[in-house]
């Protein structure tokens, strides 16, 4: 009842916030602009004064599979960003203006409160996300060729683990310090060393958590699913809850202090 309450609370502050008017819609933005943007990319280019006399641009047409992960290459980008901004005052600003402590000083278990507040953030993000993907899958059959949907909605599924992995890694910065800017700086700074590691011994990581969206490829195109995308993501579920049971340890052993 009592992780309900907070969670039902998180909720509607976003509601006021307008979080869920505004969140989804710029998630369906960055899905849509590639599918729109290479369909329409000759048109644009006439429109802004076209080619020098003489040249012609030949384009492939792509295939629908590469068309959804340039939106999934969208959202890993500017995408990640909105969701540091959206966590990270969830848990230093209540710290910082004294409403965390007015909370925990009922009894109410922190990880109660730990979990109660990122399920409420991913159950925001994950809608928004999976709106944007399916405005994104509905372009790509409408302007290329057919893609199956049951190949979104599983390289979606995969996909949300590398999400919750970006909010939990926001909610243990979370815990750490009081100042929501040094969580954002934090959490970008660690999500990038994580992807830059993961590229450079890509050799060695091949379960690193920041594989997860070079596997996906594989279940758009076939509906195939290799062997390392499903090491890849237990791994990354086992960091996830490790982070949440790091961010409550931190979170408990910082206020008791």
């Amino acid at each position: 009842m009592q992780w309900l309450t907070i969670y039902n609370k998180e909720l509607l502050e976003s509601a006021r916030n307008f979080k869920w008017i505004w969140v989804p819609l710029v998630f369906i933005l960055l899905s849509i602009i590639d599918p729109l943007s290479t369909y329409y990319l000759p048109q644009i280019l006439e429109a802004t004064g076209g080619l020098p006399d003489g040249a012609t641009i030949d384009m492939p047409t792509p295939r629908p599979s590469d068309v959804l992960m340039m939106s999934i290459s969208q959202l890993n980008m500017l995408g990640v960003l909105v969701i540091a901004l959206i966590t990270m005052g969830t848990i230093s600003g209540e710290r910082k203006s004294g409403v965390a402590e007015l909370v925990l000083v009922k009894p109410i278990p922190y990880h109660f409160y730990t979990t109660a507040k990122w399920a409420a953030h991913m159950t925001l993000i994950l809608t928004s996300i999976l709106l944007g993907l399916l405005a994104s899958w509905y372009y790509v059959n409408l302007l290329f060729d057919p893609l199956s949907f049951s190949g979104m909605l599983t390289a979606f599924l995969f996909y949300s683990l590398w999400i919750m992995l970006i909010v939990s890694i926001s909610l243990f910065m979370n815990a750490l310090t009081k100042s929501p800017g040094l969580v954002l700086f934090l959490t970008i700074s660690t999500v990038i060393l994580m992807n830059l590691l993961t590229s450079v011994f890509s050799h060695l990581l091949e379960w690193s958590p920041a594989m997860i969206t070079s596997y996906l490829p594989g279940i758009l195109q076939n509906g195939e699913m290799e062997s390392n995308l499903m090491f890849t993501s237990l791994i990354t579920a086992v960091v996830i809850i490790a982070l949440l049971f790091g961010a409550t340890y931190t979170l408990k052993h910082k206020e008791i202090a």
